[in-house]
């Protein structure tokens, strides 16, 4: 499992989640957005609809009749009725994620110390890539 670990610094959570879902559908993937808080998840559904200039996201929130047709599921647990192997935890509260392929921890900058604890529980696992974004200006630089 990869883990890619985005420190936000300068946009929020709702706006970089449409850059990495229209990256994982065009990656012929499917997604799970997760966030404890209802607003947050409010917050990327209509940025999922606005954000990307040519065209929208289809999405849904979870709970429906039709989760299993969303390419892009969001909810509050990690569960993937939609099929998802990548997940994005939006709120920054690391979840056990058993059965992804890739994780996107997006992660303000007062959760910091739970980021930093979540990286090294997982660099004690095998097969856990781990990865560092962080923003610089206008675009994502790996870090160290």
């Amino acid at each position: 499992m990869r883990v890619d670990f985005y420190q936000l610094t300068r946009d929020p959570a709702e706006l970089v989640l449409p850059a990495l879902a229209r990256a994982t559908l065009a990656a012929g993937e499917r997604m799970l957005v997760v966030s404890d808080d209802a607003g947050q998840l409010g917050r990327i559904s209509s940025a999922l609809w606005t954000r990307v200039a040519d065209s929208f996201l289809a999405h849904g929130m979870g709970g429906g009749a039709h989760d299993a047709r969303q390419p892009i599921l969001l909810g509050a647990d990690m569960q993937p009725s939609n099929g998802a192997r990548y997940c994005a935890i939006a709120d920054g509260q690391w979840r056990e994620a058993d059965g992804m392929t890739r994780v996107f921890l997006l992660f303000p900058p007062e959760r910091i110390d739970d980021a930093r604890r979540t990286w090294r529980l997982l660099g004690t696992r095998d097969g856990v890539d781990r990865r560092y974004w962080r923003q610089d200006g206008g675009k994502w630089v790996e870090g160290p």
